[in-house]
């Protein structure tokens, strides 16, 4: 459990500082970004497994249907995830991004009483619903959805809903899927170099440097997040993920200047509410657990 937790904040650490990593290529189109972080993420996953020597599972994973279909799904997911977040990033909606990764703990919830038979307490039911408020204000004053922080929550809930349940580990779980995501990529990089638009080795060195280090960029982060996964619970995910969003705000507000008006402050508040109930609540229940159930039961 210890470990799972250190797992889970130098993951989620990672995460909240990618801002300024895409930022830093914002003159290269998204999707190009993403093939990218596809291509280069499978190079530094093999490499891991050829040092560690663990290729056994690879015959048994790619015989079952079942185990191929499930990480389809997460690929798909997660190449969504990546696509919206990127677009979102350099677009200048670091702001919006992060409210994406604020729901996200509370969807993580959700899935769990829906997928996983987890029981939820009536201050969670509380949280949930103060959030699903601040999501219909926010919808109400700018007249549409916050769909790129719906995007983001829901994709990356149901991929750490899918990790949870995956039958592989987790480097061997992300090899599958950067496997199942190469050729695409890959297909897509070289149509834009034969077309003569590739970034890659045409813009300038950090240009290069910085997309040929998406891989590593992009791996490490994942693989503390899906060991994490699959030592603690969706509840614990759940409330490590502030770090992430955290970071990504006060980037977006600091750093990057983007506006933040009294309607976003009244949203938004509401949202922090929720995670400040879901998150007492949580303590709360906590700390009664052994008065509830003595040691000797």
């Amino acid at each position: 459990m210890n470990r799972g937790i250190l797992y889970g904040v130098a993951a989620y650490g990672m995460w909240g500082l990618f801002p300024i990593y895409w930022k830093l290529l914002q003159h290269v189109p998204a999707l190009e970004i993403l093939s990218h972080r596809m291509t280069w993420s499978l190079g530094f996953v093999l490499l891991l497994l050829l040092v560690r020597r663990r290729w056994d599972w690879l015959k048994t994973a790619v015989h079952t249907p079942r185990t191929i279909l499930l990480f389809i799904a997460s690929a798909l997911l997660l190449s969504v995830n990546w696509f919206v977040y990127i677009w979102g990033v350099n677009a200048g909606f670091i702001v919006e991004t992060s409210l994406g990764y604020f729901i996200n703990p509370l969807m993580n919830v959700l899935l769990g009483v829906l997928f996983l038979s987890e029981t939820m307490r009536r201050g969670q039911w509380v949280a949930i619903g103060l959030a699903a408020l601040g999501v219909i204000y926010l919808t109400v004053r700018y007249g549409e959805l916050p769909w790129i922080a719906l995007t983001l929550a829901t994709s990356f809930a149901l991929y750490g809903l899918l990790r949870k349940t995956a039958p592989l580990g987790s480097l061997e779980g992300l090899s599958l899927e950067t496997a199942l995501m190469f050729f695409p990529a890959l297909g897509y990089l070289v149509y834009l170099e034969v077309a003569g638009t590739a970034a890659f080795g045409h813009v300038d060195m950090q240009t290069t440097m910085l997309l040929g280090f998406a891989g590593v960029a992009t791996a490490v982060p994942l693989l503390l997040f899906a060991a994490a996964a699959r030592r603690i619970k969706l509840a614990t995910i759940g409330i490590l993920q502030y770090i992430a969003p955290t970071l990504q705000f006060l980037i977006g507000v600091l750093i990057y200047h983007e506006p933040f008006s009294m309607d976003r402050l009244v949203g938004f508040s509401l949202i922090w509410l929720a995670l400040l109930v879901y998150s007492g609540e949580n303590i709360w229940f906590s700390r009664r657990q052994p008065r509830l159930h003595p040691v000797g039961d």
